[in-house]
Formats: structure tokens, C-alpha cells, sequence
């Protein structure tokens, strides 16, 4: 019911099924969005004209399929697959159908953002219809990254309002309506791009090989983009490799208190103990042992 009234749906499930049904839904506000994230047994779910003029949302949709699929109907002899790990993209005011692949439970994350001129850069977008969000590789993985910053629950971000605004654009300039060449666009690019460093960052923070030349090989730039990537951040690609280290370090350090401080140094990915106790003084202002000692007070 929540996700009906915030959506503006019709969901059906046949009666002989309803005594089974379960659901989580869950909501939070990011920047001008709305991030939800919804996990349920299989049903069937439209957006018709009759929810339209109840609920009207003037909003871009970006969903993703974290488990589960079926079939997506955009009302205009258009029919999409959409598959586990698919994104969707459509205009809120737009009618569309999605019907199961099967009777198993689904997972879905979706991010609803107000639309303005401001925000579409007076372009369009109305008419987007709902389709699967085909993956160009120049839009690929900053779009997914900074997707994925913004639907988590929790998450740091930089600029919440203006990353959900890079998203909305990205959207729009996968959907043809906005040029690549805008600034607006570019940039929203670059924050997509510091998020995906992000994702290799966390992923691979403990290996001593993590250098910006990987990270920037993976992502398929060059060393300078990288760069370039963080440097409108607040801190650099190494102080951010550095600080995710050392709240392992911090973690493991009162997580495992007999653990000796150069295992937890080398473990966290520290080639040298001399940065490693640098580094950790001016992140918290005491040594490891300082730490564990205050610590073990309380």
C-alpha cells in the first residue's frame, strides 16, 4: 500500500495467492528524490491512465532489477525482457505493465526524481517511455555507480542534490536528449566516475597493488582523468585510499585487541608502519595503542 500511494499503482495478485504474499518496502529522501527499495513476493504491477490522474508525478524513474524479471510494457507495442541486474528508465506520467517471469520473489531498488527545466536543461522528457537502460560504455559505469550511491541507505555523498541531478542527466543523455559535449553532462560523468573509483576502492582497499593506474585501467581512462576525477572532490584518490584503510584498521584494532599493530598495518593494506602510525595520528588524533587503551576503559 505504501509503494501504491507513493507510486501511484495498481497491483494484482489472484486471491489464491494473497495468503503467501510477503513484502518489505522502505523509503528515503536524497537530495529532490525519493530512493525506495522494495522486496515482495511476485504480482503483477501497471501504471495506468486512471493512476496517472490520481497520482501525477512529473518525475524521471530509474529502477533496478536486483533479483527477479519478467516482462515490461511501455503501452506503446513496445515489450522489454528485463532481467536481474537491468536498469529502467521512464518518465513517472507514462502508462506501462510488468508481469513476473515466475512466482518467485523479486528485489527491486528505484530512485524517483522531480523533473524542471532547470534540472532537463529544457529538453524533453515527458515522452520517455519505459524501456531497459541499454548500457553504452561511455554511460556504463559512472551511471550505475552513482545509482548505486544514491539508493543506498546511509550513503556519503558529496552533493546529494546536485549527484541526483548528474544522474537525471545521464539518463537523459543515454535516451538521446541531452549531448555528451554539455558541461552538465561532463560532470555528471566525473561524479559518476569518482563513485565507480569508490566501488574499486572499497572493493580492493586492503591489497597493496591498488594503485591509480589500476583503478584508472579498470575504469577504461587515462591516469590524468582520474585525477581530474578527484580533484573537485575533498580529498585526493590517495588521502581516500587512506582513510578507508584506516577505518579497517581502527575497526580491526578493537575488534581483535591481542592482534599486534604491525599485522593489523600490513592487513589493512599499509606498506610501511612509520606511514601507517603517521597517518593514523592525524585521522584520530592518538596512536593504535592509545586506542585500544582508552577502549578497553569503557
Amino acid at each position: 500500500m505504501r509503494g501504491r500511494s507513493l507510486f501511484g499503482v495498481t497491483i494484482e495478485l489472484p486471491s489464491e495467492r494473497r495468503p503467501a504474499f510477503s513484502g518489505f518496502f522502505r523509503a528515503h529522501a536524497v537530495g529532490s528524490a525519493i530512493a525506495s527499495e522494495m522486496r515482495a513476493s511476485a504480482y503483477h504491477v501497471s501504471r495506468t491512465e486512471a493512476d496517472i490522474g490520481r497520482i501525477a508525478g512529473d518525475s524521471l524513474c530509474i529502477a533496478l532489477q536486483v533479483k527477479g524479471g519478467g516482462l515490461l510494457r511501455s503501452g506503446r507495442d513496445h515489450t522489454d525482457i528485463v532481467r536481474e541486474g537491468d536498469l529502467v528508465v521512464t518518465h513517472s506520467d507514462l502508462p506501462h505493465q510488468g508481469l513476473p517471469g515466475s512466482h518467485e520473489s523479486f528485489h527491486c531498488l528505484m530512485l524517483k526524481i522531480p523533473l524542471d527545466d532547470r534540472l532537463t536543461l529544457g529538453q524533453p522528457a515527458h515522452d520517455l517511455f519505459a524501456t531497459r537502460y541499454l548500457e553504452r560504455p561511455v554511460f556504463a559505469r559512472p551511471f550505475r555507480a552513482l545509482f548505486n550511491a544514491l539508493v543506498a541507505d546511509g550513503s556519503k555523498l558529496a552533493d546529494p542534490a546536485g549527484e541526483v541531478s548528474g544522474l537525471a542527466r545521464l539518463a537523459l543523455a543515454a535516451r538521446g536528449r541531452l549531448s555528451v559535449a554539455l558541461p552538465e553532462v561532463r560532470a555528471a560523468l566525473r561524479a559518476g566516475l569518482r563513485y565507480a573509483a569508490l566501488e574499486i576502492l572499497q572493493r580492493d582497499r586492503r591489497r597493496w597493488e591498488v594503485t591509480p593506474a589500476a583503478v584508472a585501467a579498470e575504469l577504461g581512462i587515462s591516469l590524468r582523468q582520474l585525477h581530474l576525477v578527484f580533484e573537485g572532490a575533498e580529498q585526493t584518490f590517495a588521502r581516500t585510499l587512506a582513510g578507508l584503510r584506516l577505518e579497517d584498521a581502527r575497526a580491526l584494532l578493537l575488534q581483535d585487541p591481542a592482534l599486534p599493530v604491525t599485522e593489523v598495518a600490513y592487513a589493512c593494506g599499509f606498506e610501511s608502519l612509520a606511514t601507517f602510525y603517521r597517518l593514523f595520528g592525524a585521522q584520530f588524533g592518538l596512536a593504535p595503542g592509545e586506542l585500544r587503551e582508552q577502549a578497553s576503559l569503557h
